[in-house]
């Protein structure tokens, strides 16, 4: 420190306190947003009454958006329950249709003539009781 009076170090600081610059103030560019808040087209006090409307559109939003959502996963598991139910439905044809083919006379003598069972030459005879001879 130097041995001043007082008074010269306050004139030095009144100085110094005058010669600050001034920093350019920055304009706000003049677009819609800027309009819409700071002209009056729109207070903070409407924007903030108005605030629990904004969030209940955006609510609502956001519920349309899931229920799009639930009702495309709907659609995707209908489709693959309707190709699920085509290929049940032509598995039980082809099955019905196989057992038709196992089922014939010639097929049946084929799987039953390693049995030792054979197809009867003879026809078939009827047999009567008469009534007479009945114990």
């Amino acid at each position: 420190m130097t041995n001043r009076l007082r008074t010269e170090i306050e004139e030095e600081e009144q100085e110094r306190e005058l010669i600050v610059e001034e920093k350019p103030v920055k304009e706000i560019p003049d677009n819609f947003f800027t309009k819409f808040f700071t002209k009056e087209f729109i207070s903070t006090d409407d924007a903030t009454r108005a605030l629990p409307f904004v969030l209940f559109l955006s609510l609502l939003g956001m519920i349309y958006i899931g229920n799009r959502h639930l009702a495309e996963k709907n659609i995707r598991d209908i489709d693959k329950l309707t190709k699920e139910v085509h290929e049940l439905n032509w598995e039980y044809k082809v099955t019905k249709a196989d057992l038709a083919y196992k089922s014939t006379l010639s097929e049946v003598a084929k799987r039953v003539d390693t049995l030792g069972i054979r197809e009867s030459i003879q026809p078939a005879q009827k047999i009567t009781v008469k009534e007479d001879d009945a114990p």
